[in-house]
């Protein structure tokens, strides 16, 4: 340094104008800047104003070529930045250069005026840092990819080196200051140094001082300019925050959020990484241990230079308040005020709390849910209650409880998490963070009860530290649990003003299991002179002290507080009472005592979702699922053109078809286009399942019949007519088998024909079996009534019929009277891409359609659409009417789910989707052997899994493993087939071929890791 002293440029102000003129062309009047080692002058010209700096003879050509550079990289990449602008010589030179009286060259540089008022001679506010921060990100985005051989050189205001300040300890006249300065300049070498090197770096300004940075004259919150590159360098990216943070922090009563302001500016323009901020702290302390050990370095070398005591006091007042600061609070602070949580892991503590609040030991005698409870006044500054207690009076404020409150062994008082208090009177409670404020906010859990009240640890746990404190409104006696659950993340339970025999019968490494006595509640002359109660705190970092541990806090950061120590209430088991916001435990519990007990809930581990948007489920943790099996969501969750159309009509007018209604025949027109022709008759009914139930008192009034042939494994309905002919119900646990009117065909499975049927003959040989249902019913002089199927059988396993089958079927039921009921109640509505409906895909018209589930996105709706003929037949004298059935609501819905799927080509996404879908299913079919067949039709899709292909043993255990895993990496999908071995796969319509390949690249991983099992 001294060498750079030596080379300073000691030119007069009618040298340096003459400097100018000759150099740069420009006169005008000059006057002298404040420099540490160049020279600079303001220059007020015709032209404008403009800074003239002399360079040291001593800085490297390199350093000077560095700076102009980045000028001209600034000027280039970014010009609308509020940085100077570099003017060239009257040669068109970047530099000019001048020889000095000693010989020594000095390079020249001018560049353009900024205008504005300098930081340092302006109150400080958060609104100027955050701005200060914007622009400071906005210049290091755009200096992103810049570098320079000058930006790489020593130099002891570059951060990294901030370690060298040891060295100057002993300029430090003041033990104390010293001492300070020490600890800082220690902790960077042992956590921050370390850490440093492993972040990201670049070209910095690294010296955004007070003086360097312009506020617009007229607002001081705007930041106007940013000048002086003369120390800029290539360092680690947080050193420029934490440069501009420890001067912009300097005067502030609340430092930390002067600096929190500033970092929130920067990563609202250039994101910070975690990493980053967790030395912001430290680094903004060791840029003012480096400048106080410059400085008082220099004070014999440099006497009465105001330059480099231009912040000395005000540096050593913010130095001083760090130092006071707990690091871990601070960090937690400028992490919140970045968006991320105030320590990692700390919002996974808080939800395995409330995830695990039922499986807690009581912590009094019997559970906390079960007293009466009341809320202690301490919040109140009028209550007496709350005054007493102010005042130091806890048997005062007790018996006034106990007058509140009648019997106090009985009702258990609540001082709640977050309260505002007046009754923090001592001095212990005057804040470190915030001049001139208190901490008010009650950040633990206060349970009160009589002196004397039993506890009891809720989980088990260590005894970190047990003791007595004797401050003043202190604890008493204290203790910390360390928890270490198996199932989730370690945290600490605090436990204040206990009585304290605590402290003599436990010590330090006890292990408490969950349910042991832990401790009595103190009385008011062992528990730091307060009424009886319990403070329970949880701290989420279990690196802390019971001093540590802060039990009261500062409304500024009460959501930092929130995260480090969450509510207790929950580890404490009280019930919470947020209305509508109940646990999945909760739910199922409550399920179970209040629905059907058959009532089945998906996957062991149940979701709980909260939200659905397009192919996307959003559980209560705000993870997404992509649904790939919710068929009823047909164009997607909650799709914005059927909600405005549900809401629209439903805030207009919603009533019965005894009413004439534009919508009912509207939607009719629309439904039946969409059919072939000879199905024009529409009715409407709430589900498929009513749809199904219609079509047989169709049927009945049509054929006078009752006998039914179904498919094995098929399914159609919930009502008992339907169950009765279902297979997939009446042939499983509960069900009676079939009804002497049911009549059962094999299920014309292609995948599981016998070996040697030809494959040309699969649609005559399966119908063979319909037909011997006919036989039997003629042997006893019946006939069937009628032939119901589901166009593609779902529930059986997504069975694709062999092409001709169902025209083999029709042909033989209509010729025995009977007649043809096709159930697109699963299939229907474009799914398959090719054709609305999937019976389209056989070649045939059935006498009946039935719709449901798709029909209204979600909305309860069904349909069913049949031949005139049979509706006349229906028409026999008694009156149809359903009172939900086509009401102007649901015929909105109805259209609006159609009116998307052609406005939007649906039908053809299903069909490109689809086939790419298939395409990969045969991809993995070729790696994996256990996958047997891959069959689908659009977005109708399944995977049979089998032991071997040979025998085709169901492999019902791993296609349950496989969704599993899908389910485990964000995938719901599904098992059918009578062996719940087919993987089964029917996304919405709107699926993307992102979301294609977001499926497949989950089952690859999902049958990759099952097979590493196997």
């Amino acid at each position: 340094m001294t060498a750079i002293l030596d080379t300073v440029p000691r030119f007069s102000e009618e040298e340096a104008a003459g400097l100018l003129k000759d150099v740069y062309g420009i006169e005008g009047a000059l006057s002298a800047l404040a420099s540490e080692r160049d020279q600079n002058f303001k220059v007020k010209s015709p032209e404008g104003a403009f800074i003239f700096k002399i360079v040291n003879a001593a800085e490297p050509v390199e350093e000077s070529d560095f700076q102009t550079a980045l000028l001209q990289h600034i000027q280039s990449a970014a010009p609308d930045l509020p940085v100077p602008q570099l003017l060239p010589t009257l040669e068109g030179e970047a530099l000019g250069a001048v020889e000095g009286a000693n010989g020594a060259t000095h390079r020249l540089r001018l560049v353009s005026w900024i205008e504005g008022t300098p930081l340092a001679e302006v109150p400080r506010s958060e609104a100027a840092m955050e701005s200060l921060g914007e622009l400071l990100g906005r210049f290091n985005n755009a200096l992103s990819g810049f570098m320079h051989p000058g930006a790489v050189r020593p130099l002891d205001w570059d951060l990294r080196l901030a370690g060298n300040s040891r060295a100057r300890l002993d300029h430090i006249r003041d033990a104390d200051d010293r001492a300070l300065a020490e600890r800082f300049i220690t902790r960077f070498e042992t956590n921050v140094l370390p850490r440093l090197s492993r972040l990201r770096g670049g070209v910095i300004h690294n010296d955004a001082n007070d003086w360097n940075v312009l506020v617009d004259p007229a607002d001081h919150t705007k930041i106007c300019g940013l000048i002086d590159f003369g120390d800029a360098l290539y360092s680690a990216l947080i050193c420029e925050v934490a440069i501009a943070g420890a001067y912009g922090a300097l005067d502030c009563d609340d430092p930390l959020g002067a600096i929190g302001a500033l970092a929130a500016g920067f990563h609202a323009q250039y994101p910070l990484l975690e990493d980053e901020i967790d030395l912001l702290f430290d680094l903004v302390a060791m840029r003012l241990v480096t400048s106080v050990t410059i400085s008082a370095s220099r004070q014999s070398e440099v006497a009465d230079n105001p330059y480099l005591a231009v912040s000395e006091k005000p540096a050593w007042d913010l130095l001083r308040r760090l130092g006071a600061m707990d690091p871990r609070f601070a960090t937690a602070i400028l992490r919140n005020a970045c968006g991320f949580e105030a320590m990692p892991g700390a919002r996974a503590v808080k939800s395995w709390l409330a995830d695990n609040r039922r499986n807690f030991a009581p912590v009094l005698v019997r559970a906390a849910a079960s007293y009466p409870t009341a809320h202690v006044p301490l919040g109140d500054r009028s209550d007496p209650i709350a005054i007493a207690s102010a005042e130091e009076r806890p048997d005062e404020a007790q018996a006034l409880w106990e007058d509140a409150v009648g019997d106090a062994t009985r009702i258990l008082g609540i001082g709640p998490w977050g309260e505002e208090r007046s009754v923090y009177t001592s001095e212990i409670f005057e804040s470190r963070l915030i001049a001139g404020e208190r901490r008010r906010r009650h950040l633990g859990l206060d349970l009160f009860l009589p002196a004397g009240a039993a506890l009891y640890a809720p989980l088990a746990g260590t005894v970190k530290e047990v003791g007595v404190e004797a401050a003043r409104l202190g604890y008493g006696a204290v203790m910390v649990l360390e928890h270490e659950p198996e199932d989730g993340p370690a945290f600490l339970s605090l436990w204040g003003h206990l009585a304290h025999e605590v402290a003599d019968r436990l010590k330090v490494g006890d292990r408490v299991e969950a349910g042991a006595f832990l401790a009595h509640m103190g009385g008011p002359k062992e528990n730091g002179g307060w009424m009886p109660h319990l403070h329970l705190q949880i701290s989420c970092d279990t690196t802390m002290s019971a001093d540590d541990i802060l039990g009261v806090g500062e409304t500024r950061y009460l959501e930092t507080w929130g995260e480090l120590f969450p509510d207790a209430s929950d580890f404490a088991g009280l019930v919470a009472v947020d209305a509508g916001r109940l646990s999945k435990a909760e739910i199922v519990e409550k399920r179970q005592s209040l629905l059907l007990p058959n009532l089945s809930i998906s996957y062991e581990e149940p979701i709980k979702f909260v939200k659905g948007e397009g192919v996307w489920l959003i559980d209560d943790r705000g993870r997404a699922y992509l649904d790939c099996f919710n068929n009823v969501c047909h164009l997607g969750h909650c799709h914005p053109a059927v909600v405005e159309a549900l809401a629209t009509q439903a805030a207009t007018l919603n009533t019965n078809t005894r009413y004439l209604h534009d919508n009912i025949v509207a939607y009719a027109e629309r439904l039946t286009a969409t059919m072939p022709k000879e199905l024009s008759i529409a009715a409407f009914v709430n589900s498929g399942s009513e749809a199904n139930s219609l079509a047989l008192r169709m049927m009945r009034a049509h054929t006078g019949r009752e006998n039914a042939i179904v498919l094995d494994w098929s399914y159609h309905g919930t009502t008992q007519e339907l169950v009765d002919l279902s297979p997939y119900k009446f042939r499983r646990k509960g069900g009676q088998g079939p009804k002497p009117h049911v009549h059962v065909a094999e299920l014309p499975d292609a995948y599981r024909a016998p070996a040697d049927w030809p494959q040309e003959e699969l649609a005559k040989r399966f119908a063979a079996s319909v037909a011997e249902q006919i036989d039997t019913m003629a042997a006893k002089g019946e006939a069937p009534g009628f032939f119901i199927a589901e166009s593609i059988p779902s529930v059986a396993g997504q069975v694709f019929m062999p092409e001709g089958y169902l025209d083999e079927v029709y042909r033989m039921v209509r010729a025995a009277g009977g007649i043809c009921i096709a159930d697109e109640v699963q299939v229907g509505f474009g799914r398959i891409g090719s054709h609305w409906w999937a019976f389209e895909t056989q070649g045939v018209v059935p006498d009946i359609a039935t719709v449901g589930k798709p029909i209204g996105n979600g909305h309860p709706m069904g349909a069913l659409v049949v031949r005139r003929e049979i509706a006349e037949s229906f028409h026999n004298g008694m009156e149809y009417f359903n009172t939900f059935g086509g009401n102007p609501v649901s015929c909105a819905v109805g259209l609006a789910v159609i009116d998307t799927i052609e406005r939007d080509g649906l039908r053809e996404n299903a069909a490109d989707i689809g086939a790419y879908l298939k395409a990969g299913f045969i991809e993995l079919q070729h790696r994996y052997p256990v996958i047997g067949d891959v069959r689908g039709m659009g977005l109708f899709l399944g995977i049979e899994l089998v032991e071997d292909r040979e025998s085709k043993v169901p492999a019902t255990a791993t296609a349950r493993a496989i969704c599993n895993e899908a389910r485990a990496r964000g995938v719901l999908m599904g098992t059918e087939g009578p062996y719940d071995n087919v993987l089964k796969m029917r996304p919405s319509m709107i699926f993307s071929r992102a979301n294609a390949d977001h499926l497949l690249g989950v089952l690859e991983e999902s049958f990759e890791a099952v097979a590493r099992t196997e």
